[in-house]
């Protein structure tokens, strides 16, 4: 009886360690290879050792777990990256480097004009400053979650229908001022269209903030994070589990918004990717 309840007691403690170790995906985003500023490096690497840690700078990666010792890390590259030679760290038995390309990617300008009340978009008081820079950290913090496990599987659905009409990338001036590349895509529709989350996940942080207006952040798992930008309705709970399909919110125009859409962002690995490349058939 001893003997079955110590056996017992490290089963338990067994299953709580397993419990605690990072739970791969078994390869269920099946994207494309597209190593450029703003794309997915999709680097495969061989090891018998069943939970690698796998980092770009000492930032985790997203990991996916293939067949007979293959596994696959996906890599959000940053919009400023300078093309060249980059490397991942394997910490599996040992420590080691995985490398890969990064190639040269050329993407348009867009130029914006802001006018009467919107103008503070453009040169905010220092109110704004104030606020800007009080929420600065808190949406620092969506954008560099990690959790240790996949919560969505396969291909993203577009979360809404409507016309794009800011694409991923560009180059952005306001009033002719030179500002911060678009970190995602727009897509125009009427004010109130319901916005659905494109995967499974579950919601990490929401509210109204300076630029973004009322905003919605998911998390997918293993540093794979979406935003939802310009709500005019938001309808989820901090910590609510989605479904794929599940409405979020509305559309709107709230923020940096000249019209009613849906600014729809990606971030892996805390760097901001095209959503395009996520998406499904």
């Amino acid at each position: 009886m001893v003997l079955f309840t110590l056996r017992l007691i490290k089963l338990k403690k067994i299953s709580l360690l397993l419990a605690l170790l990072p739970s791969l995906a078994l390869a269920n985003i099946a994207l494309d290879n597209t190593p450029v500023p703003g794309g997915v490096a999709v680097v495969e690497f061989s090891t018998n050792h069943a939970h690698p840690k796998v980092t770009y700078g000492e930032i985790p990666i997203y990991v996916q777990k293939l067949t007979g010792g293959r596994y696959q890390a996906l890599i959000g590259i940053p919009l400023m990256a300078k093309p060249g030679t980059k490397y991942l760290n394997v910490q599996d038995f040992s420590k080691r480097k995985v490398y890969f390309e990064v190639l040269p990617q050329q993407y348009e300008e867009q130029h914006i004009t802001l006018s009467g009340s919107k103008k503070k978009y453009v040169e905010p008081d220092p109110d704004h400053i104030k606020r800007i820079t009080g929420e600065r950290q808190t949406l620092g913090k969506a954008r560099t979650t990690y959790s240790n496990k996949a919560l969505s599987l396969g291909k993203f659905k577009r979360p809404v229908e409507g016309i794009t009409t800011g694409s991923f990338g560009l180059k952005r001036f306001y009033n002719n001022q030179p500002r911060r590349a678009h970190t995602g895509v727009d897509y125009a529709a009427k004010l109130g269209t319901p916005v659905q989350a494109p995967a499974a996940g579950q919601v990490i942080l929401i509210g109204e903030f300076f630029f973004n207006g009322k905003t919605v952040f998911i998390d997918h798992g293993m540093g794979l994070i979406s935003v939802y930008i310009h709500l005019d309705k938001i309808l989820v709970e901090q910590g609510q589990a989605l479904k794929q399909g599940d409405v979020i919110g509305h559309i709107g125009q709230t923020g940096r918004a000249t019209g009613p859409h849906l600014h729809w962002g990606i971030y892996l690995n805390q760097t901001a990717v095209n959503p395009n490349l996520f998406l499904g058939e």
